[in-house]
C-alpha cells in the first residue's frame, strides 16, 4: 500500500473477527436498491455473518429484492422506522456494526415534499447514532452521497471540498453526514462516512433515471430527458459500491474519515439515453426533452484518490459491461418492475412529466 498525503491505515481484520466472533450487522434500508444489493453481496461472501435488515418499506422498499435470502438462517428482516428510538435501541444493543443506508433518496420528490427527507435522513440518523454511542458498537458506517457537494465545477470533488447541497434531499444527506462526523468528534463513536456517486444495477426503483429509461424503452414509451440532457454524473455499478463498503467495514484505524466512492466514468443524461436505446435496438425518436428540474446540478463527480491510495479499492466493472448487465436484468424481470409501475407510481409519473 503506497504512502500518500493521508495517514496510511492498515487494512486488517476487525477486533471482533480477531476474537473469532461472527460479525452481526444491522443494515438499515436494506430492502432498497443499494441496501438489498449489499445484503446479497455480504451473505454470499461471508456466509457466517448475521445480518438484521431494518426497513420501513416505503414505496421504494421491496422485499422481493431479497427473495433469494429470505430463508437464510443468518438473515432477519424487521419492519420499522429508524426514527423509532425504542425499536432502534433494542436492535443495536445486539449488533456489532451499523450500516445506515436508510434514507428518502429521490431529488425530485424532495423538491415537492421535503418533510419526510428531514425526518428520515437527519432525525433518523440521529436516533441511530445515539443508540450506537450508548451501546458502544464497533463501527458505524454512514452512507452519504456526492450530492452533498453540489456542482463539482471543473474538478471532481475531494473529501475536504465545501458542502453546497442544491436540493432538500442533498441538504438532508449533508446534515446527516455532518451529524455522524460530530458523534466521532464529540463522543468518539467509531463513525466512517462514505460519499458515493450515482449507482446503477439490478433492483433499482424505476423512478431513477437508468431504470426509468430502460423500462420505458422496453415499453416503447418516451424517455424524459431534463433540459438539454448535457448534465453529467459519475456512474458506478452497485456491486463496486458494495465492495468498497466491505473494505471500509474490514479496515482498522479509519474512524472519523470520509471516503469518496466513484468510478471516474462520467456520462451525460443524453449519452445514457442514446446508449440504452442503442442496446435495446430502439429509435432515438423515443427521447423526449422536458422542462429541467429546479436546482439541477450540472456535474456530479468525485475524486477517489483517497480510497484507492489508503484502502486499495478500485472499481472492477466498466460502464458498458455494467449497463449490459443492468439492461439484461430488467429484460428478465419484467414482472418485478411492471408491478411497481402501476397505481401510485402512475400518478406520480403523470405529476412529474405530463405537463413538462
Amino acid at each position: 500500500m503506497q504512502r500518500s498525503r493521508w495517514v496510511v491505515f492498515v487494512q486488517t481484520l476487525t477486533g471482533i473477527e480477531r476474537m473469532g466472533k461472527r460479525m452481526k450487522i444491522l443494515v438499515t434500508g436494506g430492502a432498497g436498491f443499494i441496501g438489498s444489493n449489499y445484503i446479497m453481496y455480504m451473505l454470499k461472501k461471508y456466509p457466517d455473518y448475521k445480518i438484521v435488515n431494518l426497513d420501513k418499506l416505503t414505496y421504494a422498499g421491496n422485499l422481493d429484492n431479497l427473495s433469494d435470502v429470505e430463508e437464510n438462517i443468518n438473515y432477519t428482516f424487521v419492519k420499522g422506522d429508524i426514527a423509532d428510538a425504542t425499536l432502534v435501541d433494542d436492535l443495536i444493543k445486539d449488533v456489532d456494526v451499523v450500516i445506515n443506508f436508510a434514507a428518502e433518496t429521490h431529488v425530485d420528490r424532495s423538491i415537492s415534499d421535503p418533510a419526510d427527507f428531514i425526518k428520515t435522513d437527519v432525525y433518523g440518523t440521529y436516533v441511530l447514532l445515539e443508540a450506537a454511542m450508548r451501546h458502544e458498537i464497533d463501527r458505524f458506517i454512514q452512507i452519504s452521497t456526492d450530492e452533498v457537494y453540489g456542482d463539482a465545477g471543473e474538478e471532481p470533488s475531494k473529501e475536504d471540498a465545501p458542502l453546497m447541497p442544491r436540493s432538500p434531499y442533498a441538504a438532508s444527506k449533508a446534515g446527516a453526514d455532518r451529524l455522524a462526523f460530530s458523534f466521532w468528534a464529540t463522543y468518539k463513536t467509531p463513525v466512517v462516512i462514505t460519499r458515493c456517486s450515482n449507482n446503477y444495477g439490478s433492483n433499482q426503483y424505476p423512478e431513477k433515471m437508468i431504470p426509468l429509461f430502460v423500462t420505458n424503452a422496453l415499453e416503447d414509451k418516451p424517455l424524459p430527458v431534463y433540459g438539454n440532457g448535457k448534465n453529467t454524473r459519475d456512474w458506478i455499478f452497485v456491486e463496486d459500491h458494495c465492495h468498497a463498503i466491505d473494505i471500509i467495514l474490514h479496515s482498522d484505524g479509519i474512524e472519523g474519515e470520509v471516503f469518496n466512492i466513484g468510478s471516474g466514468i462520467e456520462k451525460s443524461i443524453i449519452e445514457i439515453a442514446e446508449m440504452i436505446l442503442n442496446m435495446l435496438g430502439k429509435s432515438d425518436d423515443l427521447i423526449e426533452f422536458v422542462k429541467d428540474r429546479p436546482g439541477h446540478v450540472i456535474r456530479h463527480a468525485v475524486n477517489t484518490e483517497k480510497i484507492r491510495s489508503v484502502l486499495g479499492w478500485q472499481p472492477l466493472i466498466d460502464f458498458k459491461t455494467g449497463m449490459e448487465s443492468t439492461i439484461k436484468w430488467y429484460k428478465e424481470n419484467v414482472e418485478w418492475w411492471r408491478r411497481i409501475k402501476s397505481g401510485d407510481y402512475l400518478e406520480y409519473y403523470k405529476k412529474m412529466y405530463e405537463n413538462r
